[in-house]
């Protein structure tokens, strides 16, 4: 079998298992946060929180209490990591430097989980287990909670309140997140993965040498990685290493787990506005985007320019012959559609153009399908924007599912849209400005590609890196921290304001100026929309670093 053929068969089989699981896992997912009874495990939890659970919340209480929960994340995590060296299992590791901690604190609370440092020799079992993964498990459900109110603010009229943000967090990761975690854990240690509290084995290598293997909880934490998008690996090159990734059917499974409840989400949507067919729509967008960046990535992989590339037939430096070309090249446009930010291969060694699609994923604002909810609000306020641009054309006030997209919501939706591209294009301004591109391992255009794909990274919440830069540095830990938090915190106080306003309207009813949004013409006009923007927004980047480099 050529390894076009095995690339091919790998993303249809993914396409598949997708699509078969597309109806009744996003059902489930609609009981979970439309339902109103509670467990005993969720009542205890109410409980401790002091949270009255048939209570609900408007925009704004709902966001004092996403930024609340999320403060303290930041504080508890900062904390855990600054006394690791007194803790149980810390393995003899040193407690993580001031401004490592900080970074690595904001990273994991706001879904990013950048990582400045190499896991297996700098964080120890009970960090690992008790603060990273602790945090990857909420981190995600807060972004799943956000879209869900979002959701709540299409469906509703006439009222101001969303839902209750700590029963939204609480239901979503016991009945969603916790059990699927425990399952993917499992298969995942089936084939290879390690899930121990070893302090480490010593080997003697090939040369007669020796060196300590660490081991530890990785396939828990390889789990919840995954599926809440986050993409915090245990070791330094995360799911390239054989204990965390060890076959190509695990590499398979690491896909199908980070794409699971993204491509789920959009029937969600449908059945709580009742209209599955809008749901319809949303996820033929996200298909779109998805083939397209995996068809590009693969094939400037594969046709690699360059004599040595060319002589071997795919541009193989920096990816694990067990996975070959095509895989990784899936692995790494699925990684960057969605926010998890694992890598499975070396994106500084991508061809030009083949590391420009993995920026241009992220440009995009992750809506392919996204992270864990982000990717669906994202997809969704573009949807917005998009009635918005056809309503122009026809001198008609837009409508979306039922609800007018006047000023305050087009304000909205704007502000979002703008936060990214800000922080991206002033914080590599910045890195340029001050002389902080010189910890670049290149020169010229790739230089400035690592810098540009660091910033986005960051203020997409990704988390991964082309790792030709080092970052270790007060300025870097820093300037990508306050990225980080900038761009989760604000996007999402902008979504939740968009969905009180889109809560205390009436629903308009359908007339013959309305848009259907439910058509592949609408498909094919967000597509067209969020293309664009990016286009117009980041070409000019591009055009300096990936784009020069590539032409």
């Amino acid at each position: 079998m050529t390894p076009t053929t095995a690339g091919v068969l790998f993303v249809l089989s993914l396409a598949v298992a997708l699509a078969a699981v597309h109806r009744p896992f996003g059902d489930h997912l609609f009981r979970v946060v439309s339902g109103r009874r509670h467990s005993r495990v969720e009542r205890a939890v109410y409980r401790l929180v002091g949270v009255d659970p048939a209570a609900e919340q408007s925009w704004g209480g709902y966001a004092r209490s996403v930024l609340a929960f999320s403060a303290v994340s930041v504080l508890a995590l900062y904390g855990l990591l600054r006394l690791q060296d007194h803790l149980w299992l810390s393995l003899g590791f040193d407690a993580v430097v001031p401004h490592g901690a900080w970074n690595t604190a904001v990273s994991f609370a706001t879904n990013t989980n950048w990582q400045w440092y190499a896991g297996e020799s700098t964080m120890g079992h009970l960090a690992q287990m008790s603060g990273l993964a602790v945090q990857n498990f909420v981190s995600a459900a807060v972004g799943l909670a956000v879209a869900v109110a979002l959701l709540r603010g299409f469906a509703r009229s006439r009222t101001g309140d969303l839902g209750n943000f700590w029963v939204d967090l609480t239901r979503i990761t016991v009945r969603v997140l916790l059990p699927l975690s425990v399952l993917g854990a499992l298969a995942l240690m089936i084939g290879g993965t390690v899930q121990n509290l070893s302090t480490g084995t010593e080997v003697t290598t090939l040369t007669g040498g020796g060196q300590t293997i660490t081991g530890g909880p990785v396939a828990s934490q390889e789990a919840i990685k995954l599926l809440g998008t986050n993409g915090g690996g245990f070791s330094n090159v995360n799911s390239a290493h054989p204990f965390a990734n060890p076959t190509t059917w695990t590499n398979w499974l690491q896909v199908y787990l980070l794409l699971l409840i993204p491509f789920s989400l959009p029937r969600v949507f449908g059945r709580l506005v009742g209209q599955p067919r809008q749901g319809h729509a949303i996820v033929a967008v996200m298909a779109v985007l998805a083939v397209t960046s995996v068809a590009l990535t693969t094939v400037f992989e594969l046709s690699g320019q360059g004599t040595v590339p060319q002589a071997v037939g795919a541009a193989l430096e920096g990816k694990e012959v067990r996975f070959d070309v095509s895989n990784s090249a899936t692995f790494a446009a699925a990684t960057t559609l969605t926010s998890t930010g694992a890598v499975n291969s070396f994106h500084d060694s991508y061809t030009a153009l083949g590391g420009m699609m993995t920026m241009v994923n992220m440009m995009l604002g992750e809506v392919a399908p996204g992270g864990v909810g982000a990717g669906l609000y994202g997809l969704l306020v573009l949807a917005v924007i998009t009635v918005f641009v056809a309503g122009l054309m026809v001198g008609r006030t837009p409508e979306y599912v039922g609800k007018k997209i006047g000023t305050r919501e087009i304000q909205y939706a704007s502000l979002y849209v703008l936060v990214t591209p800000a922080l991206v294009l002033v914080g590599a301004a910045a890195a340029v400005a001050t002389g902080n591109d010189s910890t670049a391992l290149n020169v010229g255009p790739h230089a400035l590609s690592e810098v540009l794909y660091a910033f986005t990274s960051a203020s997409s919440n990704n988390g991964s890196a082309f790792a030709g830069i080092t970052v270790n540095t007060p300025w870097w830990n820093t300037a990508l921290g306050l990225c980080m938090l900038l761009g989760r915190y604000l996007p999402i106080v902008f979504v939740l304001a968009l969905a009180g306003a889109l809560a205390r309207q009436r629903p308009v009813p359908v007339s013959e100026g309305t848009l259907p949004t439910h058509r592949p013409l609408f498909v094919g006009m967000v597509v067209g929309v969020t293309v664009i923007l990016v286009a117009l927004t980041f070409l000019p980047a591009l055009a300096l670093g990936p784009l020069a480099e590539g032409l």
